[in-house]
């Protein structure tokens, strides 16, 4: 026969004190408080009394053992009423563990998805994603973001964040007219959100930047002012070679074209990479246009750029004037490079306005002129600019590929510079000895 168990009271639970050793308190049908021994401070003064509710139960004929909570914490009717909600389940054939496991499992995940917002979520895909990028490109991306969502949506849930939340953000956007911004922005937002869904955070179950780019206002696509016309890029060569200014910057206007490298990649140019015997310019493909991960990948790379008779006479004339500095064309400082600004500033100062020519247009001029006009493989055009393409045969780019090639190509382009400046130059004359006649 059964021990029979008398039921606990309030007074008890509450009065009996804890000892040396723990001591259980049963109320009967599985239910008892736990109370711990009496613990001490460094001083020797008690502790308060640390009593726990349990239920001790069998299930699939194993005993199991649960908690119920703290007590004073839950009274001794809160944890009766506990113990027969288990037993309820029991009697239904679930286990009463298993649901608190699940429980505790839906609380962690709820208390994640309460802590996770978009700020939140956005530190954590930038820090990921900027090992990938430029110093310059992160810092354009950060400042987008800061500037222009986190005020809005930094603070709000990701879980909470909708497609009409995303919308109004980038409305801002749109009405100081920067429409290009606002989209770039928008795929800014659908990456963070793509971020959150593969690295399984909870709460994303969407990307509410998904489809916006219909709805935006479309920018106006504008390319890089460029020179296609022989005529007008003849007269562009004949005032490049009477540009008033510094000698420097006439030296880099005159190769811009020549050489028709990324403005920046002239810019940061330095002699150790130059070989003027050699008539090549040697650039290291760490400081080309490429993504991190791809520049560590092709660390120790040269991106060959063959020298025309005409370059080596430019750089020759101006390496006087600049050996002492690393950089072919520095800046005040002979530690600095000559400003971003530079080339289009001169171009604007000879009267060239920005809808005609810009820095950057002398590769679209070079790629369309060679091809079109000189008949040039578009394969070693593109290998000479530089692009990351495969080629025709779909194997990787080749740095070296149609060196040979593009050594005669660059000589071509400069003697057709050349003639282009000869027959400028020719027809300006003309035109003065006319006036001169009429006169």
């Amino acid at each position: 026969m059964p021990r029979q168990i008398i039921p606990l009271s309030a007074r008890k639970v509450d009065g009996t004190k804890p000892t040396e050793k723990a001591q259980s308190l049963f109320d009967g049908g599985g239910l008892f408080l736990l109370i711990a021994p009496q613990k001490y401070t460094q001083n020797g003064k008690p502790l308060p009394a640390l009593k726990g509710w349990r239920f001790k139960y069998r299930f699939g004929g194993k005993p199991c053992l649960i908690s119920l909570g703290i007590y004073p914490d839950i009274t001794l009717e809160e944890a009766r009423e506990r113990r027969q909600e288990a037993r309820n389940l029991i009697a239904k054939g679930i286990n009463p563990s298993d649901v608190r496991k699940q429980r505790k499992v839906t609380d962690s995940l709820a208390q994640e998805v309460q802590a996770n917002t978009l700020e939140k979520i956005y530190r954590q895909w930038f820090d990921k994603q900027k090992m990938e990028w430029t110093a310059g490109h992160a810092k354009t991306i950060q400042s987008r973001i800061e500037r222009d969502i986190l005020p809005m949506l930094g603070h709000m849930l990701m879980s909470e964040i909708t497609t009409r939340d995303v919308l109004a953000a980038l409305r801002i956007v749109e009405a100081r007219q920067a429409f290009e911004t606002a989209h770039r922005i928008k795929t800014i937002i659908g990456q963070i959100f793509k971020f959150a869904k593969a690295s399984s955070i909870p709460g994303v179950l969407s990307n509410p930047a998904e489809g916006l780019g219909q709805v935006l206002k479309q920018p106006q696509t504008k390319s890089m002012a460029a020179i296609l016309d022989p005529v007008i890029l003849g007269r562009l060569m004949v005032d490049i070679d009477n540009y008033p200014g510094t000698f420097i910057v006439r030296c880099a206007l005159q190769l811009a074209p020549m050489l028709f490298v990324r403005p920046g990649e002239l810019r940061h140019a330095r002699w150790k990479d130059i070989d003027l015997e050699g008539a090549e310019w040697r650039l290291p493909v760490e400081d080309t246009k490429l993504l991190l991960e791809e520049k560590a990948n092709q660390k120790g790379q040269m991106h060959t750029i063959p020298l025309s008779q005409q370059a080596v006479a430019v750089m020759q004339e101006l390496h006087p004037f600049t050996n002492r500095s690393q950089y072919v064309f520095p800046g005040r400082a002979a530690s600095r490079v000559m400003s971003g600004n530079t080339i289009n500033s001169a171009l604007r100062t000879m009267g060239w306005d920005s809808d005609t020519v810009c820095g950057h247009g002398f590769r679209a001029t070079a790629r369309t002129m060679l091809h079109e006009t000189l008949g040039i493989s578009p394969d070693a055009i593109e290998a000479q600019l530089g692009h990351r393409v495969p080629d025709r045969l779909g194997s990787a780019y080749n740095r070296t590929k149609h060196l040979d090639e593009r050594r005669k190509m660059m000589q071509v382009w400069s003697d057709y510079l050349e003639r282009l400046r000869y027959n400028a130059a020719e027809s300006n004359q003309d035109n003065a000895n006319l006036c001169q006649g009429a006169g």
